[in-house]
């Protein structure tokens, strides 16, 4: 049984994590890796085996998985990007029949997490309350400013006065022009989810933002609160939806009144903590993937768990710009 992480980058904790797990139910599991350049990337050379793949969006990038999971017997495909989750779910059924699965949810949910106007209308759909639209010829300031296929919080940023009007592109249709939700009166959120093969929630961890850092936590904390009920209430079932989903969110500190933020329908950057505090989603996708087991309800995570991050190195000796992680 191997498993191959896609878009691997700097995801050494997923792999390590996919690693040891694998290894815990057979020591000849292996964990492959695959990047646009595996020799730039820290979790490639952790990895068991590393692939160069061409971009996400090529025409070619399908077929080269599906070729790397032929030649190296894989049985289970770990999306990691957002660039790369619609290709892969429209392309479920080419792996399923070579025995490949790919742990992603199904198109109509990806394209709704990925364009955030339409996550907007989800929110409004099943109760969730959101920042609310904001008129750009009579704006009531502070705004937030944010694309609406935005990731990593890239081209979004608040307007505070009419002097930063001069600063967004409104021609740009892609731009949301929303309420502005103030850190100083919000904590912040990232619901790690797990939805099993029949879509049931079955798992779900929020961790505060303490500190973030290029759109990825770099301080949290996990805590059992009431985003537990307020979210399995409205996300007990979600046909289409499977594995790993991360939930973003705000918490007004004096109504307790919630707001969604976006919905990331893969493993998020912080999901680490969350699998240290108990919650073992990469042991689960081997179980039901791989052994056809049964995964219910779990609660049993550690809360108040506080994770820390600091940069590491991997150091590669004799290293040359054309040398490549595996042939």
């Amino acid at each position: 049984m191997n498993i191959l992480i896609t878009s691997a980058g700097k995801r050494v904790s997923l792999v390590k994590e996919f690693q040891a797990e694998a290894r815990k139910r057979n020591q000849s599991n292996l964990i492959y890796t695959c990047d646009l350049k595996p020799e730039l990337s820290p979790a490639c050379y952790l990895s068991d085996k590393s692939f160069t793949v061409p971009p996400a969006s090529s025409t070619g990038y399908v077929a080269k998985l599906l070729q790397i999971c032929e030649e190296n017997s894989i049985n289970i495909v770990v999306p990691t990007i957002d660039p790369e989750l619609l290709v892969l779910s429209e392309n479920k059924q080419r792996f399923e029949q070579i025995g490949v699965a790919v742990i992603i949810s199904d198109p109509e949910f990806i394209v709704q997490c990925r364009d955030k106007r339409l996550t907007h209308k989800y929110f409004d759909s099943i109760g969730i309350k959101r920042a609310s639209d904001m008129d750009i010829n009579n704006p009531s300031f502070p705004f937030f400013v944010k694309p609406s296929n935005g990731s990593s919080s890239i081209g979004a940023f608040k307007v505070s006065n009419t002097e930063d009007l001069k600063d967004i592109d409104f021609e740009d249709t892609k731009n949301m022009y929303l309420e502005y939700l103030d850190p100083k009166e919000h904590a912040e959120y990232t619901i790690d989810l797990y939805f099993n093969k029949g879509s049931e929630l079955i798992c779900c961890v929020p961790r505060k933002r303490i500190e973030v850092r290029a759109g990825e936590v770099n301080k949290g904390m996990t805590t059992k609160n009431i985003l537990i009920p307020y979210v399995m209430e409205r996300l007990k079932k979600v046909p289409g939806v499977y594995g790993c989903i991360n939930f973003q969110v705000f918490v007004n500190h004096s109504t307790n009144d919630i707001y969604g933020v976006e919905i990331n329908p893969r493993f998020g950057g912080g999901y680490p903590l969350s699998f240290l505090a108990g919650a073992n989603f990469p042991g689960w996708i081997i179980d039901e993937y791989a052994d056809s087991s049964q995964i219910d309800y779990f609660d049993g995570w550690e809360s108040n768990l506080l994770m820390l991050r600091y940069d590491d190195e991997v150091i590669v000796h004799d290293y040359s710009e054309q040398k490549q992680v595996a042939p």
